[in-house]
């Protein structure tokens, strides 16, 4: 729906991928997104932190500190906030437990949601063998995507100016690859497989920015997307179910819609 946007609560928040300190973190949306988004629990799914590009060259705007401010001040006002860290913010694993500013740190989590179904959440890059096994190569894919995200900021721009909305040129692009199509695929049945094994009903995990909500032989497996190209949140309705949130006009006329439940990998390869 388009027109006046009303301050919406649920009972939890899931959010990942952010890269604060990278100039591709869509801050302003997720700002504005915040601002009209209320919860009892917020999952930070890793990745909030950019500690790659913050080490190869220090960006940090005003943007980088309005997030993280906003944050605390729902930490100060009785939201609990828990950042389970990513590859990019991997420094933070060395903190499992501690409080900062009133927002806890952990490993991972086992969440029971209202209706009593429990999901495991992580990152998910442990599932990731380019980072887990070959961290050169990971560092190279980085540098691509930064090259890629050059591209989708001089379009947003283009677009902004003709009135069209937001549209990811990273993310189009990624999909047009076969090889990310089947690893996007292996991905997601790896992270179901260790749900499984935690004998839970499904898995909230962010790492490869592919915003999708589907069952994966009876896991329920959701994948939070990101604040750089999607710009989708997860979040838990008071009954249990969740829905998907995509944000990508800034203000009282931004588009509030749950996406549509994408092609499965088969189709995707398919195509």
């Amino acid at each position: 729906m388009t027109g006046q946007v009303d301050t919406r609560h649920f009972r939890t928040l899931f959010i990942s991928d952010v890269h604060l300190g990278s100039k591709a973190a869509r801050t302003d949306f997720l700002i504005d997104f915040l601002r009209y988004h209320e919860a009892d629990t917020i999952f930070l799914v890793g990745d909030i932190i950019d500690g790659w590009r913050l080490k190869r060259n220090w960006y940090w705007p005003q943007g980088c500190n309005d997030v993280v401010q906003k944050l605390l001040r729902k930490a100060r006002k009785g939201t609990r906030i828990v950042y389970i860290p990513g590859n990019h913010d991997e420094f933070l694993r060395s903190f499992p437990g501690t409080h900062f500013g009133g927002i806890e740190v952990a490993e991972r989590a086992i969440y029971e949601m209202a209706d009593g179904k429990k999901y495991l959440i992580l990152h998910g890059d442990e599932f990731d063998v380019v980072v887990r096994n070959a961290r050169l190569l990971a560092y190279l894919g980085d540098w691509a995507y930064d090259a890629a995200i050059v591209i989708n900021i001089g379009l947003a721009a283009i677009r902004r100016r003709l009135g069209m909305p937001y549209w990811s040129f990273s993310a189009w692009a990624k999909l047009q690859v076969k090889h990310a199509v089947n690893f996007i695929g292996e991905f997601q049945r790896v992270v179901a497989d260790e749900a499984r094994r935690n004998n839970v009903d499904g898995v909230i995990c962010g790492h490869i920015h592919h915003a999708v909500m589907e069952d994966i032989e009876g896991i329920h497996y959701v994948n939070t997307g990101d604040w750089v190209e999607s710009c989708t949140a997860i979040a838990e309705n008071h009954d249990g179910t969740l829905e998907m949130i995509s944000w990508q006009q800034i203000g009282t006329t931004a588009e509030i819609k749950a996406l549509p439940k994408p092609q499965s990998v088969e189709d995707m390869q398919a195509a």
